[in-house]
C-alpha cells in the first residue's frame, strides 16, 4: 500500500468542522510516510506506523486546538506511536537457549546471574572481550547506563559515588571499550 495525497482534497471546498480538519490532516500523509519510512526502515512496518498515526489522531481530533501547528502534532503523535512500538517490540519474548538456562542453575553465587548470562550470550564476541577488559568501575558504570539504562543518579545511587564520578566513569569506560574495539578491528 503506497499512501499519497489526495488532489481532489485540495480541490473540495472547506468543509466545517471534522471535514476540514480531515482534509487538512490528509494532507501530510507523504511527509509522514517518509518520516515513518525513515524511522522503521520497512515499508509494512511505515504503512502500519502512518495508520496508527491517523487512527489516533482522527480519535483525538477533539483534543487539538484549532490554530495551532497540526504537522507538528500528527509528527508529535507518529513519532510517539514510534516509541510506543519500539517499547513493545522490546518486551517480546526472546528466545532462549535451554543449555544456558540449565548452567545459569547450576552456579553458584559468585557466578553470572542467567540474566547476565542471556544479555552476555547475546553480545558480540568483540564486544564482549572489550568489556571484559576494561576495569570493572567502568565496566560497572557503562554497562548500567547502556545496557541497563539506568539515569545517572540512579547509578550513582547504586554505586555510591557522586553524580560527577559516575559521568567520568562512564564516558573513561566507553573511551576504554572504543580504543579496544578500535584495535579489535585494525587486527582482524
Amino acid at each position: 500500500m503506497v499512501f499519497r495525497r489526495r488532489s481532489w482534497a485540495a480541490d473540495q471546498p472547506a468543509a466545517d468542522g471534522a471535514d476540514s480538519f480531515a482534509q487538512e490532516a490528509l494532507s501530510y500523509v507523504d511527509s509522514l510516510y517518509g518520516t515513518a519510512m525513515r524511522l522503521t526502515r520497512r515499508v509494512t512496518d511505515a504503512e502500519d506506523l502512518v495508520q496508527d498515526t491517523y487512527l489516533k489522531a482522527f480519535r483525538s481530533s477533539s483534543q487539538f486546538k484549532r490554530g495551532t501547528n497540526l504537522k507538528a502534532w500528527l509528527f508529535t503523535i507518529l513519532h510517539n506511536t514510534f516509541l510506543n512500538m519500539r517499547r513493545h517490540d522490546g518486551r517480546n519474548p526472546v528466545d532462549v537457549d535451554s543449555d544456558v538456562v540449565e548452567r545459569a542453575a547450576d552456579m553458584t553465587a559468585s557466578q553470572h546471574t542467567p540474566e547476565q548470562l542471556l544479555t552476555r550470550a547475546t553480545l558480540n564476541a568483540d564486544l564482549q572481550a572489550a568489556l571484559d577488559q576494561i576495569p570493572e568501575a567502568f565496566r560497572q558504570a557503562v554497562w548500567l547506563r547502556d545496557v541497563e539504562e539506568f539515569s545517572y543518579a540512579e547509578i550513582a545511587d547504586m554505586l555510591e559515588v557522586p553524580i560527577g564520578t559516575v559521568m567520568s566513569r562512564i564516558s573513561r569506560g566507553r573511551r576504554m571499550l572504543y580504543e579496544r574495539l578500535a584495535k579489535t578491528r585494525m587486527v582482524g
